[in-house]
């Protein structure tokens, strides 16, 4: 139903949310945005009392509203080691994934909290079509179970996984790349910066949507898009207090990338951002901090979209902005 209404004109959209066109500066809205942030306005979260199981829980029944799952797309689980545990990592692969095919290893959002492989199925399903790479989905362990750092040593991991095990999988280990949405592109990013500082192979490239690069909370979008579009600034500090073991953590420019002093020799990045997103400027700044170090950047401004909009291609525009983002990182990984 909701992708059937997404497609009625903006203007009845607009009508149907009962409200003018939202504008910060000179940004609108998308239509389909507004209305579906009218249909989940009455959905509060308490943020004193939630518990991390209560909100997983929510999070999985609302990815659940899908535009459809790329049908020439197929997948199958692995189990790998890391420290004290395993994880799995989901393989996602078709007939354009033949032999010697590059590879994307990604780290799915949710504040490092919530989410998981389940709740990013369909996305990572249509990267794998749309980027005719096969695509390793990485179930790391959640805080506050598993606190920093080891979210990002389970990603650090399961990319090595994947980079030692390449003639097994039938993918080239010179073309492997490694993305995330969200606390995942968080994820990506330090990952990146953790093995340039150690001297390790880097990924081929690195795919960042939206992603968290200042855990400080200090940015102006932070204010300004406190509330009401999807992602909250209160969501925000919640997620921080279970990631971190102390709130000092912030500092660490492998919970907080865009701090780093050097920014230099890291692999090639695709930077998307939203403009009704909190964490809009640290994206904004992480891109251009990249650029000004020398890295080559594709940064991609959605200025009508919010948080999270990689999981709605049921909305009109995210196709194109999505193969827009695939075409530039299939370039990339050349």
């Amino acid at each position: 139903m909701i992708q059937f209404l997404m497609k009625l004109p903006d203007w009845l959209l607009i009508l149907l949310s009962r409200k003018k066109q939202i504008q910060k500066g000179e940004r609108m809205l998308h239509a389909p945005f507004q209305f579906l942030l009218k249909l989940s306005e009455n959905m509060v979260t308490d943020w004193e009392t939630i518990t991390p199981d209560q909100f997983r829980a929510g999070y999985l029944e609302q990815s659940r509203i899908s535009s459809g799952f790329p049908s020439a797309v197929e997948w199958k689980d692995h189990e790998v080691e890391v420290k004290d545990s395993t994880i799995k990592v989901r393989e996602y692969y078709s007939d354009s994934t033949n032999n010697n095919s590059p590879a994307l290893v990604y780290f799915h959002g949710g504040g490092w909290v919530i989410g998981d492989i389940e709740t990013h199925h369909e996305l990572t399903g249509l990267l794998c079509s749309k980027l005719e790479a096969k695509v390793f989905s990485v179930d790391y362990r959640l805080s506050p179970e598993s606190k920093f750092p080891v979210p990002l040593e389970d990603c650090e991991k399961a990319f090595e996984w994947v980079v030692n095990n390449s003639k097994d999988l039938g993918i080239d280990k010179d073309r492997i790349a490694a993305g995330g949405d969200s606390a995942g592109g968080n994820l990506t990013a330090t990952l990146c910066l953790k093995r340039r500082n150690e001297e390790k192979s880097l990924p081929k490239a690195q795919l960042l949507f939206y992603p968290v690069t200042d855990l400080q909370l200090n940015k102006e979008s932070m204010d300004q898009c406190a509330d009401g579009f999807f992602l909250t600034k209160d969501a925000m500090f919640w997620f921080r207090k279970h990631y971190l073991n102390a709130v000092e953590e912030m500092h660490d420019p492998l919970v907080s990338p865009l701090l780093a002093s050097d920014l230099s020799n890291l692999p090639p990045a695709i930077v998307s951002t939203a403009g009704f997103d909190p964490l809009r400027d640290e994206g904004d700044e992480y891109a251009n901090k990249l650029i000004s170090s020398g890295v080559k950047v594709f940064h991609q401004e959605n200025d009508g979209f919010i948080h999270g909009f990689a999981n709605m291609s049921y909305i009109p525009k995210v196709p194109e902005a999505l193969n827009e983002i695939c075409t530039n990182l299939k370039e990339m990984m050349k």
